[in-house]
């Protein structure tokens, strides 16, 4: 009878054993990647709204922004605001919904590398970022800072990053900057950069236009060297349709690197339809997910 009730009390936590097992792999296989959206994309840049429409799209997440920058000292950015972080924070936390990412789009159209009050500028964002628990900013270094036109800019580009290297080191979070260089000259550039709160917000589309493999060029940054993806390609078609960019490729390629993180929907509006912000977004959402989760 006892070695009866031992083996049943064995077979039962065996039982309990594999189930948590089971619920924990699971709970990792979803929490490894998560999709989100961006409220400028989703035409609710610095708006509350955007947090219940990031939601009704089907979203995880929400990349917010900074606000424009003009010709303004820094950006203008209503979260500085205390009490508007906090209809944030708790609009969040009711809708179920994470603040993925603090975007400086400003900087698509100005000058990283000339521009005066560069260091306030993302010295503001930093404070925001901590304000509202956010780990990761994305800084594109965009037209006037393409590197590839204009490859006299990179030294004071590099002397920029170096001087906001140590704020987003102090403050524990990550700058990701998008460029116009390959994989192997991003590695370059971090490397003369020198620290770890600088890293590379990969964009599918920037490989893709130019012709590049773009998982090769995910496997030669590696997985450390990457903060966070816009997991998108130009306008045009829905990611379920476009024939250029193999998604399940590209998760099998993010799986064998062992990155995991947050898949932001950018673009990828359908040419047909563009002004219609639920169904382009609710689609390329529900592509990701099913793909990745």
């Amino acid at each position: 009878m006892i070695r009866r009730a031992f083996l049943g009390s064995l077979a039962y936590s065996i039982f309990i054993g594999i189930k948590s097992f089971a619920g924990a792999a699971k709970l990792l296989k979803q929490e490894r990647y998560k999709v989100a959206v961006i409220d400028l994309m989703i035409l609710k840049r610095q708006k509350i709204s955007a947090i219940p429409l990031a939601r009704e799209i089907g979203a995880d997440g929400l990349e917010i922004d900074m606000g424009g920058l003009g010709d303004r000292p820094t950006f203008d950015n209503k979260l500085s605001d205390p009490i508007i972080q906090d209809q944030y924070l708790a609009k969040a936390r009711e809708m179920n919904l994470s603040f993925c990412s603090l975007a400086m789009t400003g900087f698509y159209a100005q000058s990283f590398a000339k521009r005066e009050e560069v260091v306030k500028m993302v010295a503001d964002c930093i404070l925001t970022m901590k304000a509202m628990n956010i780990k990761t900013a994305f800084l594109p270094l965009g037209v006037q800072g393409d590197l590839v036109k204009n490859p006299e800019l990179r030294p004071l580009i590099v002397e920029r990053l170096r001087q906001i290297a140590p704020m987003a080191e102090k403050a524990g979070v990550v700058i990701g900057i998008e460029t116009a260089l390959d994989a192997r000259s991003e590695v370059k550039l971090l490397e003369e950069v020198g620290s770890k709160a600088i890293q590379i917000y990969f964009n599918f589309s920037n490989p893709l236009e130019e012709g590049r493999d773009l998982c090769e060029e995910l496997r030669i940054l590696g997985k450390n060297r990457i903060c966070q993806i816009h997991c998108t390609d130009k306008d045009g078609v829905w990611l379920e349709n476009n024939r250029r960019l193999d998604m399940t490729k590209v998760k099998r390629t993010l799986d064998r690197m062992g990155w995991k993180g947050w898949l932001v929907v950018e673009r990828s509006r359908d040419a047909s339809r563009p002004k219609d912000v639920l169904g382009n977004f609710s689609a390329n959402v529900a592509y990701m997910k099913s793909i990745f989760q």
